[in-house]
C-alpha cells in the first residue's frame, strides 16, 4: 500500500454544503477503488499567493490516503473536469504526520500546548 497526501483547492465562492459534497464525492472515489482515507482536514478559506482564475482566496481540503496508484489517477481524472476546483496536488509520502495541525488557529494551538504541559 502506498501513502499519499492529496490537497484540493476549491473556488472561494463555493458554499459550505457544496464543499462537504465535494469532500464526500472524492472520498467515495477513493473507497470505490479499494483505498482508505486515513484523515480528512478542512483547512478553510486561505489567501492564495497569486490570483488564480480571478480568485484571491480559496478553500483547501487535505486528504491522507492509503492505497494504490490507480486511486490517484481516478481522482485526478475527475478533478480535472470539476469546475469548482482551481488546483489539486498529490504527494507520495513514507509516513503520515497525524499529530500536527498546521492550519489551526493560534488560540487552539496555545490551548493544546498548555494542556500538554
Amino acid at each position: 500500500m502506498n501513502l499519499y497526501e492529496h490537497t484540493i483547492v476549491i473556488k472561494q465562492d463555493v458554499g459550505a454544503t457544496q464543499i462537504k459534497k465535494l469532500t464526500e464525492k472524492y472520498s467515495k472515489i477513493v473507497e470505490s477503488n479499494d483505498g482508505n482515507i486515513v484523515q480528512t482536514e478542512n483547512w478553510g478559506l486561505l489567501n492564495l499567493s497569486y490570483i488564480i482564475k480571478k480568485n484571491k482566496k480559496a478553500n483547501y481540503i487535505h486528504f491522507k490516503i492509503k492505497g494504490g496508484g490507480n486511486i490517484i489517477k481516478e481522482l485526478e481524472k475527475n478533478e480535472s473536469l470539476d469546475q469548482n476546483l482551481l488546483r489539486y496536488m498529490t504527494v507520495k509520502v513514507k509516513k503520515f504526520d497525524l499529530e500536527a495541525n498546521y492550519f489551526a488557529k493560534r488560540e487552539e494551538k496555545t490551548k493544546k500546548e498548555n494542556n500538554n504541559n
